[in-house]
């Protein structure tokens, strides 16, 4: 276990620290986020919105290359990732691929000042990282989840998002989706009573990883900007592509990974509110492997009025119990299940599937539209709630790291309790930049 007794040493940069940094960026991208006229903080695109996507792994292609490249109104004209293999595959997938702007470095996509919005679907380590520096660059973001690998990143991106005034949308696209938004409000209304448990359940099976050993990148590949602010480490395959998720320092394993969409869910059926304390266990149960994240969490998060009910397995298959990746609120009246065979409330032997009543946008739509109109209210899925499911996430991950038997998290004073464990607790709140990679915001 990751005791985490090292102190979080606060190295992100002043602004005109970062300014300095030209080892960093570009000094065209240096000097563009402070521009006072001319860029994207004052005006708002025409009827096609240019588009970029960095990192061109499979949700990267499968969800952000295809989904923003078939959008109304939406063209995507640059693609970038370290790996020339995945950024070559992900070009080709693209009907314009021919003409599509490929990056190696996310430093110089950002230096154009043609594209106006950009999705990030890379390695959480570089989530907030690349969003800021995105913002700061006059451009809208679509941030995948979790929208921070810590608790002050995600502090940091709200601010920013304020700040710069720009579209921040996070990528939990329940809250885009008809049925779920119907089945809410419902529940607010009290179709099965007063909800006083929500479950939220990851039950699936992946497999071991085995153990990989040192070698060199791949040929071509930047290993040294992939790992960004992360420690420098002997290159393996188990830290590649996907498996990155199972290590502390690129990801925070299938809670912030898959788990962070259930936690969305339940968050947002209790009005988008952190518990008063957050009782956690878990560890490696299946795994004996390469693994350090959890394969088997168990959470509580405890409410004056309610509870969320968190369970993370990693060795179940969807069929083994009946019901698949998804959420149960209960209510005094009733219960309401959400999954992929839709939102169904069952009170006795009555069964109602809940459906939206008019058209929904769904996530990339919502999102071109609030950026065409420059109005980041417009959003469904906004990080600032995203915020609250990923902060949760990455609070239940540090009780489980700290193997703390209880641990509670005060959004206000951004100050966390957790007995036996403070200090230890207090720096995982946010972690060390490497140098050359520090944030250049704050």
């Amino acid at each position: 276990m990751d005791n985490g007794k090292t102190e979080l040493k606060n190295r992100q940069t002043t602004r005109r620290d970062f300014i300095k940094t030209a080892g960093v960026a570009g000094a065209g991208l240096l000097a563009a986020p402070f521009i006072a006229s001319g860029s994207w903080k004052e005006t708002s695109p025409g009827d096609t919105i240019n588009h970029a996507i960095i990192g061109t792994g499979r949700q990267g292609v499968d969800f952000h290359c295809k989904g923003f490249a078939k959008a109304k109104g939406c063209k995507v004209v640059a693609v970038c990732d370290v790996d020339p293999q995945h950024l070559g595959a992900a070009a080709r997938e693209l009907p314009n691929g021919g003409q599509v702007k490929r990056y190696s470095d996310f430093r110089k996509l950002l230096e154009d000042k043609s594209i106006d919005s950009v999705s990030i679907a890379t390695p959480d380590q570089w989530h907030t990282p690349m969003a800021l520096w995105a913002l700061m660059a006059g451009k809208h973001v679509y941030i995948e989840k979790p929208c921070s690998h810590t608790v002050e990143e995600a502090e940091l991106l709200i601010k920013a998002a304020a700040r710069y005034n720009k579209c921040v949308q996070h990528g939990t696209q329940r809250r885009s989706e008809g049925d779920h938004i119907e089945a809410i409000k419902q529940l607010n209304s009290g179709i099965i009573g007063k909800v006083h448990t929500v479950k939220a359940i990851n039950h699936q099976l992946r497999e071991p990883i085995g153990r990989a050993v040192a070698e060199q990148p791949p040929r071509g590949v930047n290993y040294d900007m992939w790992l960004g602010p992360s420690p420098v480490v002997p290159f393996t395959k188990n830290r590649w592509h996907y498996n990155w998720h199972w290590f502390w320092d690129y990801g925070g394993g299938d809670t912030v990974n898959d788990g962070v969409h259930q936690i969305d869910i339940a968050v947002w059926a209790l009005g988008n509110r952190y518990p008063k304390r957050m009782i956690v266990s878990g560890g490696q149960f299946f795994y004996n492997d390469d693994h350090e994240t959890p394969d088997t969490q168990t959470a509580i998060l405890q409410y004056d009025d309610s509870q969320i009910i968190y369970e993370m397995r990693l060795w179940t298959p969807y069929n083994l119990e009946g019901h698949d990746n998804g959420n149960v609120a209960y209510g005094t009246d009733g219960k309401m299940d959400f999954g992929r065979a839709g939102v169904i409330v069952t009170k006795g032997k009555e069964q109602i599937k809940i459906e939206s009543p008019e058209p929904v946008e769904s996530i990339i739509p919502n999102y071109l539209a609030a950026v065409r109109e420059n109005n980041p209210s417009r959003l469904l899925s906004p990080v600032k709630t995203g915020r609250v499911s990923s902060d949760l996430c990455n609070l239940m991950n540090i009780a489980n790291r700290l193997n703390a038997p209880s641990i509670e998290y005060d959004p206000v004073k951004r100050a966390v309790i957790c007995p036996g464990y403070q200090q230890q607790a207090t720096a995982l709140l946010g972690r060390e930049y490497r140098k050359g990679y520090e944030l250049p915001y704050k």
